[in-house]
């Protein structure tokens, strides 16, 4: 049942809407004047409010200003007797759903009412699927190494100092880099991921800064590259190891001047992002070899973050099934399924080549095949350990 806020200084408009409202199904609360209507705005939550411009003590407008910073989704729709085009166009900018004047239209207004309940509940929907997809995996353990990595994660997070993760395919890195910018000031900027290796070393230039129109055979567009979309925000290097001497150096310009310049173009662009970057290198022997600059090394690694492989970290397995047991049962909508101590204990003996990501797979796949409980049988039939 939605909720409706009434404030109309006229007790006949008020009981005449309220009776009204309520007949059709919402729930309906009244206040006399602004001040009195600001206080229940305050105190609760409603999906829609009526508010008439013309009241003692605090009119109307004065309340669409001061509910706007209190919560700015809920919509307004100001009533009047007294009003004019120039009142509407106001109200509106000053961030009003709709403007109706007295007496109202009976059908404009539940027309009104509903389509900004229904708005209510899109914002509410969105908010909720936007927090579901964005929402960070927990790191998962209680070893000496991620209680490590968590510590320092705390430290440096607030901090817009570099960091670079290291360690093998499938154990996390790229969950540290979603903690790191999760806690960091630049949480409500984008996170911008790249990964090095899965792009072309001759567009990877044109991923990171972006491209002209016309400044190669196939751009037929101008394209912003990631540095720019993730401006005010966190741009995270995966695979760095993987990109190319040219664009290394081009990388390593931009995180020295804080400018970088679309390919084909010739103008500054000033970007202000942090870049963590990760791979499954190591990078001092790619510097060695020459395949990698030192001087972007230093760069990129003031925090060095080094995520243990799972068969480094083996007590983990328990607790990490558990939590794979119930998320994934989650998705396909179905009750937690158990495992046998013998048949985690099992698991804990497979040497991982592909880390968590294994993990996690073995165990989706064991939750598909077997019954509730999954037996020590299920582990020898479905893993190779």
């Amino acid at each position: 049942m939605s909720s409706i806020l009434i404030i109309d200084d006229e007790r006949a408009i008020r009981n005449t809407l309220s009776e009204i409202l309520q007949h059709e199904g919402y729930k309906v609360e009244v206040a006399e004047n602004g001040e009195m209507g600001f206080e229940l705005f305050k105190k609760n939550s409603y999906d829609v409010v009526l508010c008439d411009i013309k009241m003692p003590k605090m009119d109307g407008m004065e309340f669409l200003e001061k509910s706007r910073e209190v919560n700015p989704d809920v919509p307004l729709i100001m009533i009047s007797g007294h009003g004019n085009i120039e009142t509407a166009v106001e109200a509106v900018k000053k961030g009003a759903y709709d403007y109706i004047s007295k007496p109202p239209d009976l059908n404009r207004l539940l027309i009104t009412i509903r389509n900004a309940t229904d708005k209510t509940t899109l914002v509410t929907e969105t908010r909720t699927l936007k927090r579901r997809i964005s929402r960070v995996q927990e790191m998962i353990g209680e070893s000496e190494a991620i209680k490590k990595i968590k510590e320092t994660v705390s430290k440096v997070a607030p901090t817009d100092a570099r960091v670079l993760v290291t360690g093998e395919n499938g154990v996390g890195k790229e969950l540290v880099a979603k903690w790191l910018h999760e806690q960091s000031q630049r949480n409500k900027g984008p996170l911008v991921e790249v990964n090095c290796a899965a792009i072309p070393s001759e567009l990877i230039e044109s991923e990171l800064f972006g491209h002209e129109k016309g400044s190669f055979t196939s751009a037929v567009k101008q394209r912003i590259g990631k540095f720019e979309q993730a401006n005010e925000g966190t741009l995270f290097l995966d695979e760095v190891g993987d990109m190319s001497l040219e664009a290394q150096a081009k990388v390593l310009r931009a995180l020295q001047e804080g400018t970088i310049t679309r390919v084909g173009g010739d103008k500054e662009i000033k970007v202000n992002v942090r870049v963590v970057a990760a791979t499954n290198k190591d990078l001092m022997a790619e510097v060695e070899d020459k395949r990698f600059r030192m001087d972007l090394y230093h760069r990129l690694s003031v925090i060095l973050i080094h995520v243990p492989s799972l068969n480094d970290r083996r007590d983990d397995i328990p607790l990490l099934v558990d939590h794979f047991l119930g998320a994934i049962c989650a998705e396909y909508g179905i009750a937690k399924k158990t495992m046998e101590p013998e048949a985690i204990s099992l698991l804990q003996q497979h040497y991982w080549t592909g880390n968590i990501r294994e993990l996690r797979n073995i165990v989706e796949r064991l939750i598909i095949l077997s019954d509730k409980k999954i037996t020590v049988k299920d582990v020898l039939d479905n893993v190779k350990i």
